[in-house]
């Protein structure tokens, strides 16, 4: 049987969801007789009609308010700004009323909707599409940030985020909607705040999480070769990270090397690199390392666009400079 494309999976996900409670909704840029910039809601609009698949006006912050207001009054809203990068456009929405209301209201308002869509560095998008937004929003306080890098985990996400009572957002990487495998049967939920144990090791943890762990997978092919046993943790909750599962990781090997896509100037290894130190420092035997994206633009040119993001073979590198005592 041919596995599930991971743009498939999270249209199942919130098929699913939407035909188990009718106050499920989608709105947003394209969602409905389009079925989304990569199809992720293709064929809802037809099922579900109108009212519940609502096309909006290229209104970012318009339409994120009224997701708001309809989370208050009852209903579960997943937006889909078509790329994440136009959701600057709604930075007020989400983070002075999406992430604080169920505070500010003294928790008489729950605001239970999904904020989703494609970002990330993809194939000659050039700078505005090319945006990874998991750091602006870190610092706001009350949401939920997760970012999914398999059909599995994307679908037992999206369900967890669509059923949880507050504000998530839900990052997907441009590059990983045609990635396919086999879903595990019935209902499937994952985590919100739980890291996944992508392999086990004794000698180095690596931190990472969306696209990056593909790009992990590729150097722990290389470095298996040169008999150095990588444990590889995918990330999944950016926001809270698995304190628990890392910490419990770095007590095992003792050294640690963040991979993200994020840039490195305030990005989400800096947070990382700063919690490892105040809760891990005395297990470690080496500083920590993060290999970030470079602070610039992205390039539209695709090789320059290649030189900014860290590639398989730079993990390969820095991961043999912390085992042999280098750094």
């Amino acid at each position: 049987m041919a596995g599930t494309l991971l743009f498939n999976a999270l249209k199942e996900a919130i098929d699913e969801e939407m035909a188990n409670d009718v106050n499920v909704c989608v709105m947003g840029e394209d969602v409905g007789q389009y079925g989304g910039s990569y199809k992720v809601t293709k064929d809802l609009y037809e099922k579900y009609g109108e009212l519940r698949v609502l096309d909006t006006p290229i209104a970012e912050n318009s339409f994120t308010g009224m997701a708001v207001g309809a989370a208050m009054t009852g209903l579960r809203p997943i937006v889909e700004g078509m790329n994440m990068g136009f959701l600057l456009l709604a930075f007020n929405q989400i983070s002075n009323n999406m992430g604080m209301l169920r505070y500010t209201s003294g928790g008489n308002y729950k605001i239970p909707a999904v904020v989703r869509g494609p970002g990330g560095v993809g194939r000659q998008l050039g700078a505005e599409h090319s945006q990874r937004l998991e750091a602006y929003f870190h610092a706001v306080p009350g949401i939920k940030i997760v970012a999914c890098s398999t059909p599995t985990n994307a679908k037992g996400l999206m369900k967890a985020a669509i059923r949880d009572n507050n504000p998530v957002l839900f990052f997907e990487h441009v590059l990983l909607y045609n990635l396919s495998e086999e879903l595990p049967d019935g209902d499937y939920i994952c985590s919100l705040e739980q890291a996944d144990l992508v392999k086990e090791g004794n000698d180095i943890t690596i931190l990472t999480y969306s696209r990056m762990r593909h790009h992990c997978l590729k150097a722990i092919e290389d470095l298996n070769k040169k008999n150095i046993d990588v444990e590889l943790i995918d990330l999944i909750s950016l926001k809270p990270f698995d304190m628990e599962t890392i910490s419990k990781s770095i007590k095992k090997t003792h050294k640690v090397i963040i991979v993200e896509e994020c840039m490195k100037t305030g990005g989400i290894g800096a947070e990382l690199i700063a919690l490892i130190t105040e809760e891990c420092f005395d297990e470690l035997d080496t500083r920590p390392i993060r290999l970030s994206s470079q602070d610039i633009p992205t390039p539209y040119n695709g090789n320059l666009e290649n030189l900014t993001i860290i590639q398989p073979h730079q993990i390969v590198d820095k991961v043999e400079e912390v085992i042999n005592g280098s750094i």
